[in-house]
């Protein structure tokens, strides 16, 4: 199975009409793997597999616009007739569980252990899955955050996850064939902490990679601006990411 990506939700920061939150079905190596858990993906995941077939849950960070459908995805596999073979790994922030668990009003995740195998995520983390090699990096946001470096076959995808400005994002384009990345915020603003993207930040910090996926894109910004000022400063193959597309890496 050829590595690819398909887009189920690009919105920043809440959900709109025909357009969820981030997310994206990552496919390869007879691996399938949820990254990003936005409002409003669990549905569009099931226009394009079964859940129960996943083969593991991947989390950049706990913002809700990221991981809220976590909370959908438990109500189905739990109590909603979509059985699991196995509890799903799911790779994400050590606090994960306790969040889960605090919609339930729990006080211990462990309620969920027969849906979710949960792995806390740490800079460096790697896990293979079949032929699917997934690493996780530390990125610069304003909570614990990860972008990811997904390897199979000779094809590498990176994906940046939220980010500001930092080394680590051009570590994980660097020889990657397609890179996908947020450009959310159209400036920064004077004394604002930069833990988003601009367009041209984008754009740079893909120079490293072959191509660029553009998402993530907040309310000031629309997606073709955002991907046009990206692609004017990485100079190669630019697109921006659209909810239902498959992009073959």
């Amino acid at each position: 199975m050829p590595l690819s990506l398909t887009v189920l939700g690009t919105a920043s920061p809440h959900p709109g009409p025909r357009r969820p939150c981030s997310g994206y079905l990552l496919r390869g190596g007879g691996a399938e793997v949820w990254v990003d858990a936005g409002f409003g993906t669990f549905a569009e995941l099931q226009r394009h597999t079964d859940p129960t077939r996943l083969t593991a849950i991947w989390i950049s960070h706990l913002h809700a616009d990221h991981s809220a459908d976590l909370l959908a995805a438990a109500y189905g596999f739990a109590f909603g007739g979509l059985r699991l073979p196995a509890p799903v790994p799911l790779y994400a922030p050590a606090d994960v569980g306790q969040q889960l668990a605090g919609f339930f009003g729990q006080s211990d995740p462990g309620f969920l252990s027969g849906v979710f195998a949960i792995r806390p995520l740490y800079d460096g983390h790697a896990v293979r899955h079949w032929n699917l090699t997934l690493s996780s990096r530390a990125v610069s946001h304003d909570t614990e955050t990860y972008g990811l470096r997904a390897e199979c076959q000779g094809k590498v995808l990176a994906y940046s996850g939220d980010s500001g400005p930092c080394d680590a994002l051009a570590d994980l384009a660097r020889g990657a064939d397609l890179f996908v990345c947020e450009a959310d915020i159209d400036r920064y603003r004077e004394g604002e902490r930069r833990v988003h993207l601009t367009p041209e930040d984008t754009g740079a910090y893909a120079k490293g990679a072959g191509r660029l996926l553009v998402t993530h894109v907040g309310p000031t910004l629309t997606r073709e601006s955002a991907a046009e000022r990206a692609a004017a400063v990485f100079g190669g193959p630019t697109e921006y990411a659209r909810e239902g597309i498959t992009t073959v890496v």
